[in-house]
């Protein structure tokens, strides 16, 4: 059952459930969290499901549980739950019930942050592209086309997180309405109803809001005056953070336990910018000094990785940076799950503000070198998209969410006049990055801030066209800022493609998502060009399998899929030039590897590390 009092000082939230002892459970939120009637300080860590294979998962649980943490932390990003409307999966690495099972198993409570924004440095902060095909759609707001899909997918999702509750006998204790909406907007009825349809569908658990520790951040993005409960972001200068929250909590009437929602033990990197790293006495100091003045969630505790198109963006005021592949976020677990120096002084720390707290080793993890392997067969894009996927006809280029997934990338293929002379042409409004061919021949790269910008290629060949190839690449939605709702978020050429001073017509679009169905239709009798974008394939022999590194440092840009499974963008912008590949995604006996290579720069081998290689 579950019954609520309250008063100017305090929220009771009681929620009590019997377990196989009849034993009755509660967790309580008045000037303390209570479990079982008891003050309990939470100690929590972020791990997410969705960036760790699931053979992983009870290592990185297990070794946050040694930590001496009671808690573990993990969004929920609505695109991968509904991948196309309507389309549900919770299936693999997706599977969130049974990750919430398997952590109750080990002992430790859960945070559950469903709300349809993660933020989390996730491609459109979890958000789906196929929402961008409503034309003028407000996001994160009262918007009623907008709130109707959130409501379609917390029906379909909160029935599973149900039987979860502490009230059912499961681990969660808490769920999130929105994250950090005080840094993008303050329209407080969007809070309210999201907090409805989670009543509606029967989340009985206290729900919580998570903003920036000053009071514009939590005035307008928390529902205190609701009687949810406020917690914090911040990394650092606990003391003032701390003071900040409770401030605000007194102002309104409220003498809550202090939460810091992510404390920030490391952060997370660009491409082109150096690696950011957190010296760990220094964040040793700052967690034992947060314990002492409340409670924490470590974010990250395990960071894992961006597989696939996942990446977000950072927004800038022209253009974009898009983070890397690896979310290893300096955090206590490294990428591919080894304790770092950072869990050593942690757990020390926690073991100083909290004596009584269990803990133990971690477990330890071994990364492998695995051989080198020459590419067996390579061909050309250009030379073989009609295989690919059926091509799209349309007299105006459309954007990469109308014709197919909205990730990865756009072909768009036409046939321009040949007036036997340089070509001006101007590609307008388009993101977020565009490589141009003219007959098959390299002319340039654009990016955001330099669309729109007219270019003058060359073409003397005496024939009436030119076949014009435009390879948009989809760098990753930005997650959090002001660009959030931005026309950017929409990818491919958009407006169209100028020669001389009219737009061109009649375009065919090649959506290329590499899904395994796509993979297999590459036809690599087709022809190779290594000046062009191309596929490289790799087949090779296991006579074991291990978590190990794929040194991309003699690429130049692309992505490499494994058995099906893509692992995510390299870059020769750096900082980093490998890619962790779990033993999960390989197979004793035969194995094949696709390299997609954007830049013109040959593959000749597949070259396995133990180590991450990073920019020196």
């Amino acid at each position: 059952m579950a019954s609520c009092c309250v008063n100017s000082s305090l929220i009771l939230i009681n929620i009590e459930v019997l377990d196989e002892e009849d034993v009755v459970k509660s967790f309580q939120i008045e000037e303390e969290f209570l479990l079982d009637g008891q003050p309990i300080k939470i100690i929590s860590g972020a791990i997410h499901y969705f960036r760790i294979p699931t053979n992983q998962w009870e290592d990185s649980l297990y070794n946050l549980k040694a930590l001496g943490a009671n808690t573990v932390e993990t969004y929920i990003p609505w695109n991968i739950h509904e991948p196309a409307e309507g389309i549900f999966d919770f299936s693999g690495m997706k599977d969130i019930v049974s990750f919430v099972k398997l952590a109750q198993s080990l002992g430790l409570m859960v945070i559950l942050r469903p709300s349809a924004y993660i933020c989390a440095e996730w491609e459109f902060g979890g958000l789906p592209a196929w929402l961008l095909k409503t034309p003028k759609i407000r996001l994160r707001s009262t918007d009623k086309v907008f709130m109707a899909k959130v409501e379609a997918y917390f029906k379909e999702l909160l029935p599973k997180l149900l039987p979860l509750q502490i009230t059912q006998g499961g681990p969660v204790i808490m769920m999130q309405i929105e994250n950090e909406y005080g840094s993008y907007g303050m329209e407080k009825e969007y809070l309210r109803q999201t907090k409805q349809i989670m009543e509606k569908y029967g989340v009985v658990v206290p729900l919580f809001t998570s903003d920036g520790a000053w009071e514009a951040a939590l005035e307008a993005g928390s529902l205190i005056e609701d009687d949810v409960l406020v917690t914090g972001n911040f990394g650092s200068h606990s003391k003032e953070n701390v003071a900040a929250l409770v401030q605000f909590m007194a102002k309104h009437g409220k003498k809550w336990p202090v939460m810091c929602m992510e404390y920030w033990d490391g952060w997370f990197n660009r491409w082109g910018e150096p690696i950011i790293k957190r010296d760990p006495k220094d964040l040793a100091q700052e967690v034992k000094e947060m314990l002492e003045l409340g409670s924490l969630n470590l974010y990250m505790f395990h960071g894992g990785t961006n597989f696939g198109f996942y990446n977000g963006c950072s927004a800038r005021e022209t253009g974009s940076m898009p983070q890397i592949t690896s979310y290893d976020y300096d955090a206590l677990l490294t990428e591919s799950g080894e304790p770092t120096e950072k869990y050593d002084l942690v757990q020390k720390a926690i073991k100083e503000v909290c004596p009584e707290v269990w803990q133990a080793a971690p477990r330890r993890k071994q990364v492998k070198y695995l051989g080198n392997f020459k590419v067996a067969q390579s061909v050309s894009l250009l030379n073989t998209k009609k295989t690919l996927t059926q091509s799209i006809a349309s007299s105006y280029p459309l954007a990469m969410e109308e014709v197919g997934t909205g990730y990865g990338y756009m072909l768009y293929s036409v046939a321009l006049r040949n007036n036997q002379s340089e070509q001006k042409l101007k590609l307008v409004e388009a993101d977020d990055r565009i490589q141009i061919y003219l007959d098959g021949e390299y002319q340039a790269t654009q990016y955001q801030s330099e669309i729109g910008q007219e270019l003058l290629v060359g073409h003397e060949k005496a024939t009436e066209s030119i076949t014009a190839d435009f390879l948009v690449e989809n760098l990753g939605r930005v997650n959090y800022g002001f660009k959030f709702n931005h026309s950017s978020q929409s990818k491919g050429i958009k407006g169209g493609i100028m020669q001389d001073i009219h737009f061109h017509q009649g375009y065919q679009h090649y959506p290329l998502d590499f899904s395994k169905e796509q993979l297999a239709e590459i036809d690599y009798s087709a022809g190779r060009n290594v000046k062009q974008p191309s596929f490289y394939k790799v087949i090779f022999e296991l006579p074991e399998v291990s978590d190990t590194f794929i040194d991309c440092s003699a690429y130049g840009k692309g992505v490499v899929i494994v058995n099906g499974v893509n692992l995510g963008r390299y870059w020769q912008e750096g900082p980093t030039y490998s890619l962790y590949c779990p033993k999960d995604f390989l197979r004793v006996g035969e194995n094949e590897v696709v390299i997609f290579e954007t830049e013109g720069v040959e593959v000749k081998k597949l070259v396995f590390s133990e180590i991450p290689i990073f920019k020196h």
